[in-house]
């Protein structure tokens, strides 16, 4: 396979000074259709129990993935849901969302990500959307080396079974999985209908790269991939969108005056309110 480009995280925080690795394109040009990809991982709870208070989201699918410890969701649509080890969780926010993260289980400390996927203009005011994975143990598929590949959204052929997420709707036909790689082990990906791959080091070192790197691969590839000692990655597909990106905090528009309606539309109360209790 062919690495194009590396791009590193930077050290950065958010939400009530919760400490992330970002990752972060709102170009359009380089991570099309994904926009954003953080992690947070800490022993020490000073790093994240300040969680993320109720903050709204319009034009963007957020994509929430728990390695360790979880965090409490709650929308102004009424989902309440705990988001904790193994789970994902999606919101397609479209017209708009309020919600709010708040860290559980934090003594076991945290691992986790969450990922902005952008969506196509004609889908940007659409209804918001949810689902998680709860209830719906996510499909696991092993390789004859012991590699073992979870399929967090969408569809993955591997170690020749298609393994599918019950998340299937995601943005651009966005995926999303999660690799592990045992030690001296290798898996290959057939992603040669893929317009976008990506691959993030979340654990360990892979074909060379460290922790906190994410590759940039060239479009339609077979990907290889080995370690020589416990590695693991998350790995992205998609199609690109090839539109105009706008973008103002939590909001991703189109244009400049989307992004004005967004706020305007915020403040007027149309996006709701988390319901108390």
């Amino acid at each position: 396979m062919n690495v194009i480009n590396v791009i590193k995280s930077m050290a950065t925080s958010d939400g009530d000074g919760v400490k992330i690795s970002r990752v972060a394109d709102f170009s359009g040009q380089h991570l099309d259709p994904f926009l954003m990809i953080d992690e947070l991982k800490s022993d020490d709870q000073a790093d994240f129990i300040g969680g993320f208070p109720p903050h709204p989201h319009r034009g963007i699918e957020t994509f929430t993935y728990m390695i360790k410890g979880g965090f409490e969701h709650k929308d102004q649509l009424g989902n309440r849901k705990v988001i904790s080890s193994g789970d994902v969780q999606w919101m397609s926010t479209g017209y708009g969302v309020v919600h709010s993260e708040m860290p559980v289980a934090t003594e076991e400390g945290m691992h986790g990500f969450q990922i902005w996927v952008n969506m196509p203009a004609k889908d940007k005011l659409r209804p918001a959307i949810y689902q998680d994975s709860v209830d719906t143990p996510l499909p696991v598929q092993v390789n004859e080396f012991g590699a073992q590949l979870k399929a967090l959204a969408g569809q993955w052929q591997f170690a020749g079974k298609t393994v599918t997420s019950p998340l299937t709707q995601l943005s651009a036909n966005a995926a999303i999985a999660d690799l592990t790689l045992p030690k001296n082990s290798s898996a290959t990906l057939d992603c040669q209908l893929n317009e976008q791959i990506l691959v993030y080091v979340h654990t360990g070192q892979v074909n060379g790269f460290s922790a906190g790197q994410l590759l940039v691969i060239e479009p339609r590839s077979i990907l290889e991939l080995s370690a020589q000692e416990e590695a693991g990655m998350l790995i992205f597909t998609g199609s690109r969108i090839n539109e105009q990106v706008a973008h103002m905090g939590p909001f991703v528009m189109n244009t400049q005056a989307e992004l004005r309606q967004a706020i305007d539309d915020y403040r007027a109360g149309k996006f709701g309110e988390i319901p108390v209790g």
